[in-house]
């Protein structure tokens, strides 16, 4: 039987085509306690390279970033106003930072809540997707009809805030 589970090759190609991919895919988390949680990514935002001034790499390589310079299929978490991890997908090729930020799964209405839902934190850093047995993502062959709008929170960016990089399916 075909596995389910995306590997490390599905996270090797450009931030803005694979946020559009994730867009239906399943989201799995297996909590210590032995429960799972399975829902579909519902919302994603593309971060792509060091000229994106909205993207973390933006500075450079730094101890929070370098997660981000690694080969696609790692977890990047970061924590935002001291309580909130938010969950992203490191994309591409080695020695290009570029991720995807998850900003949403069905019922569960941005970053901050599914960082919280998942119970998420430091230990997520670098975890790889395609091994974890806590966190990984599923292909059920749900293709969605996807919205485009620019992405929040980054008006700091100048032009970068205006690409159309974040996906959400349609209703």
């Amino acid at each position: 039987m075909k596995s389910l589970r995306l590997g490390n090759e599905f996270f090797k190609g450009d931030a803005v085509d694979i946020a559009q991919k994730l867009i239906g895919k399943t989201l799995v988390r297996r909590f210590d306690n032995g429960n799972m949680l399975s829902l579909p990514i519902t919302e994603t935002e593309a971060y792509r390279g060091e000229e994106d001034l909205a993207c973390h790499a933006s500075k450079g390589r730094t101890p929070r970033t370098e997660v981000m310079y690694w080969q696609g299929g790692v977890v990047y978490v970061y924590l935002i106003y001291g309580m909130y991890w938010m969950l992203n997908f490191v994309t591409s090729e080695q020695d290009f930072p570029a991720a995807v930020l998850i900003r949403g799964l069905e019922g569960i209405d941005g970053p901050g809540r599914v960082g919280k839902a998942l119970h998420l934190d430091r230990s997520f850093y670098g975890e790889d997707l395609s091994v974890s047995e806590r966190i990984w993502v599923e292909d059920h062959g749900k293709t969605p009809t996807l919205s485009t709008s620019k992405r929040i929170g980054v008006d700091y960016a100048g032009i970068w805030a205006l690409k159309p990089w974040r996906f959400k399916v349609k209703n």
